[in-house]
């Protein structure tokens, strides 16, 4: 009997949990944050003449057809604003949920694999388990990415949104996050009109961001186009071509194209096999290098028949050299901004992946012998390590004064759905309530860094982990000793077969105190077999 009321207790139980949903959990004490996303990354929608409104990206139905018709764009210089072919249609962003709902899920109706839609939408998730609230203190700003990073009408939008937050959430200042492109808008919003970001931003949080830009994916996104969907839903979507149409005349992507006074640790350059004959008739190949402005060249020689038809008229769309002019001027800005002294600044970036920074076209056996041969000719990288897409150089190169920066191992889409990243915003947003914290000697822990890296040899998988962080105190007070103390610690596993065995080894650093900060190092490495 006593297990049958044991039985309805629990019944009701279960009843009562699928009837009375839990509240949210809401934290009143959190600073209100804006999620600022990259290029691509906001739902956009195409208002005709009459009002009638249309996605326009993303969507599966009709996808190429009418990202041709309503996104196709020309760059009027006069104004910096590239402006869609139909006189008629206006680009908009959707402001539901408080901007979140267009850097969110960017196909609602979800036909695509999740991956490749959902942008914000685990950090979104993450937060507000946190504890941050819609409207309150989680908030979202989409745009217009074809239009340059410095449009004046999209920083005044983001002027706009920056004091709507503020005033929604009772004055408090604001922490932005931003990934990818979105850290160049906000730099720009940042060295434009400094006094106003000042006034409402309390920091910045920048995530693969393409501080110098992102040489090699860029420079085949213009001769080639580009996918942001993999396999066989590219069929159901928009075509590389297309996108590439639309990619010649976005001034976003020419500020994306590797900063031409920034100092490469490697330049980025464009390689070609070239085939043709020499002064006595005889037929050659060469690989020709090409940096800097002779990349220019070739992309101006490669695009110079570029055609599209756009509602039966022929549309000439070479590379274009008022966007490149207006984007040197972007990067200029770029060089000269400063973070204000109120405002705190940190950058994540991604670490692990091949990532393209010099492009090859053609092969000894396949020379290219006409520069538009390039167009339809599968380009090779020359890879360095980043996210995949942005090199690590250059979303470490930020010229700005940081509080930290931190590699973390992942793709540039990725990067913002890892639990590691999770882990640090929490903490940099104050949102985990110091769980760090020691009443005892005052000081909170600060990750600084982290790094992971597997590989196999020999029939081994080896793992080797770095990361670091920064004890900060109120207590300025220094150690006599000014050596270093250093520990070690060491753990082994045996499977329950006695086949399979594990080992890990690490060494732990641990350094003096200085004006409040003490550093501390781990390094450490797995063997299993």
């Amino acid at each position: 009997m006593a297990v049958l009321l044991e039985e309805i207790v629990r019944s009701l139980e279960l009843w009562l949990k699928i009837v009375k949903k839990p509240q949210p959990f809401v934290d009143p004490d959190l600073d209100p944050v804006l999620l600022v996303p990259g290029i691509a990354g906001s739902i956009l929608k195409a208002v005709d003449d009459k009002g009638n409104e249309e996605q326009v990206w993303v969507r599966i139905l009709g996808a190429d057809h009418e990202f041709r018709e309503k996104l196709w764009s020309r760059f009027d210089a006069s104004t910096g604003e590239t402006v869609s072919l139909d006189p008629n249609i206006k680009i908009v962003v959707p402001e539901d949920r408080y901007g979140l709902y267009a850097i969110d899920c960017l196909d609602p109706n979800l036909l695509l694999e999740r991956e490749c839609v959902c942008y914000f939408h685990d950090m979104i998730v993450e937060m507000l388990k946190w504890g941050f609230q819609e409207g309150k203190t989680l908030f979202g700003f989409g745009y217009d990415f074809r239009q340059s990073n410095r449009l004046e009408e999209t920083l005044k939008r983001f002027g706009a949104k920056l004091k709507s937050i503020h005033d929604a959430s009772g004055g408090k200042k604001i922490n932005i996050i931003t990934h990818s492109m979105g850290g160049l808008l906000v730099k720009c919003f940042m060295c434009l009109h400094t006094h106003i970001f000042e006034k409402y931003v309390k920091s910045w949080i920048a995530i693969a961001a393409p501080f110098q830009g992102a040489p090699g994916y860029i420079t085949t996104s213009l001769l080639n186009g580009m996918s942001f969907v993999n396999g066989w839903q590219q069929n159901l979507f928009i075509s590389k071509w297309s996108m590439q149409q639309l990619l010649i005349e976005c001034p976003s992507i020419y500020e994306l194209m590797a900063c031409p006074s920034y100092d490469w640790k490697t330049t980025p350059l464009l390689e070609i096999w070239k085939g043709g004959t020499d002064a006595d008739g005889k037929s050659r190949i060469m690989l020709e290098s090409y940096g800097g402005a002779d990349i220019i060249d070739i992309l101006k020689q490669a695009l110079s028949g570029n055609r599209v038809v756009y509602n039966g008229v022929e549309v000439v769309a070479p590379f274009n050299l008022d966007i490149l002019k207006w984007a040197n001027e972007t990067h200029r800005l770029l060089s000269r901004a400063k973070v204000p002294g109120r405002v705190k600044f940190y950058n994540i970036y991604g670490i692990n992946n091949e990532t393209p920074h010099s492009v090859c076209y053609g092969s000894e056996q396949a020379p290219v012998t006409d520069l538009q041969q390039i167009l339809s000719i599968q380009a090779k990288y020359v890879c360095v390590d980043g996210d995949g897409t942005v090199p690590t150089e250059s979303a470490k190169a930020d010229g700005l004064n940081a509080i930290a920066r931190v590699g973390v191992p992942g793709d540039h889409r990725g990067i913002i759905c890892d639990r590691h990243v999770f882990r640090i915003l929490k903490h940099w947003l104050k949102a985990d309530h110091d769980p760090y914290y020691n009443p005892m000697n005052d000081y909170v822990i600060l990750p600084t860094a982290f790094e992971m890296e597997k590989y196999h040899e020999q029939g081994v998988e080896v793992t080797s982990l770095k990361e670091e962080w920064e004890l900060i105190s109120d207590d300025k007070s220094e150690p006599a000793d000014k050596k270093p103390l250093v520990s070690s610690i060491s753990v082994s596993q045996v499977g329950k077969d006695q086949s399979s065995q594990a080992q890990a080894h690490g060494e732990i650093v641990i350094y003096p105190q200085k004006e409040g900060k003490q550093h501390v190092e781990l390094r450490a490495v797995s063997v299993s077999n």
